[in-house]
């Protein structure tokens, strides 16, 4: 993964409500959808990646399409300036990683 100025991200319970907040979040502004960690519980949470404004957009855009559903948002942050070592936590829940490889 490219480094990246901003990370953003939201957890919510069940995957309905992190899709809705994916997709707006990826249509709100100019970020990455980097990956997503599912726990055994239910709580879902998504990663953007970009400029700090646009992660700040796209946070918003996705916490605002799960509360228009009425959904249980757990919590949404922006971490502007990442440190370097949070990458090796975000690699392990890269797309790529999570998902077969279709050719």
């Amino acid at each position: 993964m490219a480094k990246y100025n901003a990370l953003g991200m939201i957890e919510t319970f069940g995957l309905v409500f992190v899709l809705e907040a994916a997709d707006a979040m990826v249509k709100a502004a100019d970020v990455e959808l980097v990956g997503y960690e599912n726990t055994a519980s239910g709580y879902i949470s998504v990663l953007v990646a970009g400029d700090i404004a646009a992660c700040q957009s796209a946070v918003d855009a996705g916490v605002k399409a799960v509360k228009d559903m009425e959904g249980n948002l757990y919590s949404s942050v922006v971490i502007a300036s990442p440190h370097p070592d949070l990458y090796k936590i975000t690699e392990r829940y890269r797309l790529d990683k999570l998902l077969p490889q279709i050719d």
